[in-house]
């Protein structure tokens, strides 16, 4: 049996194994590196504050320090780089190997994959004790007890033709004319000499992969090098976000709600056409991520699920809640709500304009019939309406079957703004299915066309209450609108935001419950 040992060489197989093992860790730690060398503005400042491990309080240190952070940036960078090039290449692999060993066990501590101290950083699944991490570095700890398999590359192939490249001389006399390439034999044999230039193969399919990654694609959006989190503007925020109980025996939810239709493209922007198209190219996947990451750390924890929005609760080990609506038809009353339950939300509502339509084609029964169902499931149900005209007649719907919703979504802003739908032109059930090109009719420019009748019913239900819409689709500044909201009886309130007005708006809303303390309505939740 072959004993591999220090003092031993390994058998050639044995060798090109680990050489190859050793150059596909470099090629990981050099992709890193060049990945953050290239990323405009990167900086491993976010990475360090968010980490939540029982060694936080130093990496929290070294963030706080901008000179130190200079420092920490060029060295992790260069780190990575130097690494990965001494692994890749086989120069000074050595030392590559005990620096990755150090340079991981950072990365580890950091973020070790134990519960509750992994948030904040993006995963690939959830771990116990072990890791990508803590296997790349048992790996470099394996390759550092064969120092035979670590400089086999350029190094050695430098060093083993060096004594043969000092004899090269051009003297002046020669007796007979010997071409120099003859003096100079190759060392240990060809398969030495291939056995040092193992590398080559890989470097020309790294560098192939590289550029085509670059020319074809942005940076993954699920590196942990290119997330990058704003943090340090949620220093702005003093206190702490409102909180409140959106459904008997759930967990508490923030009372400012993260809207989604920005961030899917959505865009109420009247008769500016471009807008929907402006929303898809700002908030590309790896915008959207940055934005749920940094809403959350705000303290928002209720979203609109999406596939998108799974994708990063697994990749953070989020605990945040979501929700979904539902758009119950005659034919199919429940299929929305399993479809709902099969992505694993924690509360199911009846979409606005589905409420709306029910009521216009004369089948509002549907709605009730619904909400039953979800209740029946084990999901709190919410009734959801743009129209109050809709939302009454709902309202009655679910009191003949017996049917009490655990929240209301509805509607809710002044109508004090320039764009504002005429009053003497209004009628019941105006929505979005009732868009005119005449200016003087409505036209995607109003969601709440008789505030005084949508402040009655609000004032009269026992329930919570989400307002949405409150800004109008944009055109109400969030002073105005969420003041509005929480005076007249909103519980919580959903916007969209991009990721810039994420903190603002957090602190606008600290701001607008605390003056709304002593509104009409009871707080309900």
């Amino acid at each position: 049996m072959d004993k591999l040992t220090n003092n031993s060489k390994p058998r050639s197989w044995k060798q090109y194994g680990l050489v190859i093992l050793r150059i596909i860790i470099g090629w990981h730690f050099l992709y890193e590196g060049l990945i953050k060398l290239v990323t405009p503005g990167w900086s491993a400042q976010n990475y360090l504050l968010n980490s939540h491990s029982f060694m936080s309080a130093f990496f929290h240190a070294l963030a706080s320090n901008q000179t130190v952070m200079e420092i920490v940036d060029f060295l992790n960078i260069w780190g990575l780089i130097l690494i990965g090039l001494g692994l890749f290449l086989g120069v000074f692999a050595r030392i590559a190997v005990y620096a990755g060993i150090v340079l991981l066990s950072f990365y580890y501590l950091a973020y070790p994959p134990f519960n509750g101290y992994n948030y904040g950083i993006a995963l690939e699944g959830s771990y116990l004790v072990v890791d990508k991490t803590f296997i790349e570095m048992v790996v470099l700890i394996v390759l550092s007890l064969f120092p035979q398999t670590l400089n086999i590359g350029l190094q050695n192939l430098f060093l083993k033709i060096k004594p043969y490249l000092q004899k090269i001389s051009f003297p002046k006399k020669r007796k007979k004319h010997i071409p120099v390439a003859t003096e100079i034999p190759v060392p240990n044999g060809r398969r030495n000499m291939i056995k040092n230039l193992t590398f080559l193969p890989f470097a020309g399919v790294f560098t192939w992969s590289y550029i085509k990654a670059k020319k074809d694609s942005e940076i993954d959006a699920i590196s942990g090098g290119t997330i990058m989190l704003k943090r340090s503007s949620l220093n702005e925020i003093e206190g702490e976000i409102p909180m409140g109980v959106l459904a008997k025996g759930r967990p508490p939810v923030s009372r400012l709600i993260m809207g989604t239709n920005h961030l899917s493209g959505t865009a109420h922007a009247r008769d500016l056409k471009y807008a929907s198209s402006l929303f898809k190219a700002y908030n590309t996947n790896k915008k959207v991520l940055e934005t749920y990451l940094l809403a959350e750390e705000t303290g928002i924890n209720l979203f609109y699920a999406t596939p998108l929005l799974e994708q990063y609760k697994k990749m953070y080990g989020s605990k945040i809640q979501t929700w979904r609506n539902v758009s119950p038809t005659q034919k199919d009353i429940y299929g929305p709500v399993d479809q709902a339950i099969d992505m694993g939300v924690d509360y199911i509502f009846i979409q606005g304009a589905a409420c709306d339509r029910r009521a216009y084609e004369g089948d509002i029964e549907v709605v009730a019939k619904c909400i039953e169902y979800i209740q029946q499931q084990g999901y709190p149900a919410g009734l959801g309406a743009h129209t109050i005209q809709a939302m009454n007649m709902a309202m009655i719907s679910c009191q003949h079957a017996g049917v009490e919703p655990d929240f209301y979504y509805k509607t809710m802003h002044h109508d004090k703004y320039w764009s504002a739908h005429p009053r003497e032109n209004r009628k019941p059930f105006l929505w979005s299915a009732n868009i005119s090109e005449d200016h003087n009719e409505f036209h995607d420019n109003m969601w709440c066309l008789f505030p005084e009748e949508t402040i009655e019913f609000v004032q009269k239900v026992k329930k919570p209450v989400v307002g949405f819409k409150v800004l109008a689709g944009g055109a109400i500044v969030p002073e105005e609108g969420f003041q509005w909201a929480f005076d007249n009886g909103a519980d919580f309130i959903e916007v969209g935001m991009f990721d810039f007005q994420i903190v603002q708006n957090v602190i606008q809303t600290i701001k607008s419950v605390e003056k709304a303390q002593n509104r009409n309505r009871p707080w309900y939740g």
